[in-house]
């Protein structure tokens, strides 16, 4: 089967390109607007590079996707927070440019990496199936923007019934070697990651409870979704739920409970300063959004997580400590002096044109 993968060089790509390595069965094209070294996992694709906010690369992405059986579509932004115009091209922009690419071609099957972050709020702590709707939290950038793709999604199933629209929807996706990216995300560039071994400690919601899964079990799902062209949505999550809790003995700090509202007044105020790079929606969506239960997955596909979420949960923070990377350029190892130098070229991560 020959498949392209747009957003290969990232977390979920780099697990994808191992799994589909493994199984020797398929030819891989990556996309990417930066195109990884060649070394593992990275070497055994052929790469493209486009950068999906862009109509003109439109026919760049059109000839990478000719004559493929299938596309998976991982790519999403993240960076920087104060755009939301580029975030919003780029996340729902460029799924509009992978499904336009897709028909054109006669693409026949589409995996589109959707989210948790794309359900509606949460009415209790009970799991929700894929039924639950999809509406996102108005709040959140990353919310909205993951539902607005799953309108697209909506509209091509209506109009090319033949093609094969496929929905992921997991957790919180982690693994050791994105340790370093999501440290770019979650800490200022002045802010080396020893400071993870000193958390005097941690003042969240007691209340927090968010679904977590490792990467490699979300590959493993898209294999399956891809080799038995399964239809339909599917939520991907280990168990149990992570809570506050659990963060903070993964962190050896104590849980100080202080109410969401007052966590987002603090997140807000320091991100509207260019302190730090998070959103306060993303404070919004982590209290807002609902388990997941993932029995279609089990019963349709046979999937069941490799890793349990506390697991993945350790092994991703030890891979922050470590400053655990990559080859590929969002991978790439974090370091305060890097960080520093890139402020100076291009001003604060913040509200660059580009991450």
């Amino acid at each position: 089967m020959r498949i392209v993968v747009t957003g290969a060089s990232g977390n979920l790509g780099s697990a994808l390109l191992r799994r589909l390595s493994a199984t020797g069965r398929h030819d891989v094209v990556g996309v990417s607007r930066r195109v990884p070294p060649e070394a593992a996992p990275f070497a055994d694709a052929e790469w493209v590079t486009v950068d999906l906010t862009k109509d003109e690369d439109t026919a760049a992405l059109r000839t990478a996707m000719a004559g493929a059986d299938a596309v998976v579509h991982l790519a999403w932004g993240f960076q920087p927070t104060h755009r939301e115009d580029y975030l919003e091209e780029l996340g729902v922009g460029g799924t509009r440019r992978v499904i336009e690419a897709a028909t054109a071609t006669g693409v026949r099957h589409l995996v589109h990496m959707s989210s948790v972050g794309a359900y509606s709020p949460k009415e209790d702590d009970s799991p929700v199936d894929e039924t639950w709707p999809t509406g996102g939290v108005p709040s959140s950038m990353y919310s909205r923007h993951k539902s607005a793709a799953e309108r697209l999604l909506d509209g091509l199933e209506r109009e090319s019934p033949d093609l094969v629209v496929s929905r992921l929807r997991p957790g919180i996706v982690g693994q050791r070697n994105a340790g370093s990216a999501l440290l770019r995300y979650a800490l200022p560039a002045v802010v080396p990651a020893a400071v993870l071994d000193h958390v005097p400690f941690l003042p969240l919601d007691k209340g927090l409870a968010v679904p977590m899964v490792h990467a490699d079990d979300v590959a493993d799902a898209i294999v399956r979704v891809l080799e038995s062209r399964a239809p339909g949505a599917f939520n991907l999550a280990a168990p149990p739920a992570v809570t506050a809790q659990d963060i903070a003995h993964v962190l050896g700090t104590r849980l100080v409970h202080v109410p969401s509202g007052a966590v987002r007044a603090a997140v807000s105020l320091s991100w509207r300063a260019r302190v730090q790079q998070v959103d306060p929606g993303w404070v919004d969506m982590g209290f807002a959004l609902p388990l997941l239960d993932t029995a279609r997955a089990t019963s349709e596909l046979g999937w069941s997580p490799s890793k349990d979420s506390l697991t993945v949960l350790a092994e991703t923070v030890d891979g922050m400590r470590e400053g655990a990377a990559d080859r590929s350029p969002v991978l790439r190892p974090r370091s305060v002096a890097g960080a520093l130098a890139r402020f100076v070229r291009k001003g604060p991560v913040s509200s660059r044109e580009r991450p």
